[in-house]
Order: C-alpha cells, then structure tokens, then sequence
C-alpha cells in the first residue's frame, strides 16, 4: 500500500518503537491514530488514550478505528517479562501473556468487520525474533511473542484472498527503555546486537509498501529463525552462553518499564 493513502491505528504508541513508528509513518505521508494507555503526549497528534487490556479498551479502540477509517492496523503494545521461570511472579506472567498475546487476538476480531468493509486493509503485528527463537530468559516473552507469530500466521491464511492482508514484523532487540539493566547487561555478555528503534520503523514502513508476509530484522537473528524451524532441538547447544549469562544478568536491576 502506498503511505500516501494509508490511515493508520497505532497501538503502543507511547513506547520506544511506537513513537519511532508514528514519526516514521507520517513522515512516509500516512495519516495516523496513536493508541496508548498514557495520556497524548509526544506522538501522533491524533490520540487515543485506552487499555487494551480492558474490554471497553478493546471496545473504544473498535469504535475510534471505525471513525478513523481505518485501512492500516499496527499492533505493536507489549509489556517485557524476562529472567530465569523460577523468579516470574505470575502477576507478571499472566501480564505478559494478556498484554503480548490475548489482547491483539482481540481486538484483530473486534477490527475485522471495520477492516473487511475497506477496499484494502493491513494488519500488521509486531512481534519478535524471540517469538520464532526460544532463547534462555524469555520464556515467558518469547511464547506470548511465539503465539503471536502463529495467530498471524494462522489468520493471514483465513483471509487470503480478501481484503485484508496480515503482516508480522519481527525485531530483535531493540535500545528502549522496553529493555532494562537486566537485559542489557545480558545482552552484552552475549554479544547480542542492538537495534535503534529507527531501524525497525524504517522496517515497518517498507514491510507496509512490500505488502510481504513477514519481516525479521537483523543477522544472525534472520539465519537463528530459520535453523532453528529447521534444526529445533539441535539448536540447543547453540545457546549454552545464554543459559550462563543468564544468572549474572539477573544479578541486576529489574527491568525499569514498558511500552
């Protein structure tokens, strides 16, 4: 689609990759609609302030889409969650999986009878290479971002041929304050790149222009998402200094916030 004619409904606005995102949308010419749970602040000048945990969340985001006119959907609200099973509050858990997970499950049904009235419409998830990797200390996050993966993937087949097409984007790590002390210290015991959030609104931009399926940024994470759908148990050995890293990151600060 090009940008020029794309309204966009951004949710997780307010985060690192969401503000990233915004700019870089509206600068490629796509009129857009924030979505977060603060109040309007740096982002998109149209703002919607809901949780979408919540069902009337879910409800006055429907609602707002439809009034928008809608024909581009950007999930990318998350919450993190990492460190070792043993030490995840299930308070924590149980956020993860809601926020990463049953919330874009939820409103993608809630959004469907507005995107399917449009003549073409993108859905688009932003998900992670952590979702197609099981990496030692994001357990939690990588299978709230893994069920993600395959909902998208599931529902890009339901509705192949229509209207809409459904798109997953999947970063790496990414320098926000998404990441805390933990993951950063973890990150760079194991030499794991970070991205700018410019890079991926760069790369949510062009996926929306391609129309393609999917998109993971970043080498070796590209390579990491194929072996291990190829190889799966034998890529266990792969992450031995992941597992060791894991118990000195965890030594730090928890994570400082969300997006």
């Amino acid at each position: 689609m090009r940008l020029a004619d794309a309204r966009v409904l951004l949710t997780g606005a307010s985060g690192g990759i969401g503000r990233a995102a915004g700019a870089a949308l509206q600068q490629a010419g796509a009129a857009v609609l924030g979505v977060g749970r603060a109040p309007a602040g740096s982002g998109p000048e149209a703002w919607l302030q809901a949780d979408l945990t919540r069902p009337e969340g879910i409800a006055a985001v429907a609602a707002a889409a439809a009034r928008w006119q809608a024909n581009v959907v950007v999930m990318a609200a998350g919450v993190p969650a990492f460190g070792p099973l043993a030490e995840q509050s299930p308070t924590a858990l149980r956020a993860a999986v809601e926020t990463n997970l049953v919330a874009p499950m939820l409103l993608a049904q809630a959004l469907l009878p507005q995107l399917l009235a449009q003549e073409k419409a993108q859905l688009v998830f932003v998900g992670s290479a952590l979702g197609r990797i099981g990496l030692p200390g994001f357990s939690v996050y990588g299978a709230s971002k893994g069920g993600l993966h395959v909902f998208a993937e599931a529902l890009r087949r339901e509705l192949a041929g229509g209207p809409v097409i459904v798109q997953t984007l999947g970063p790496r790590s990414t320098r926000t304050a998404f990441n805390g002390r933990a993951v950063d210290h973890y990150n760079t015991a194991t030499g794991t790149a970070m991205d700018p959030p410019q890079r991926v609104a760069d790369a949510l931009v062009e996926l929306i222009r391609s129309e393609r399926a999917e998109r993971f940024i970043g080498y070796p994470e590209r390579l990491a998402v194929r072996l291990n759908g190829a190889l799966g148990a034998g890529m266990d050995g792969a992450f031995t200094r992941h597992r060791r890293s894991l118990a000195a990151a965890t030594l730090k600060p928890a994570s400082k916030g969300q997006a």
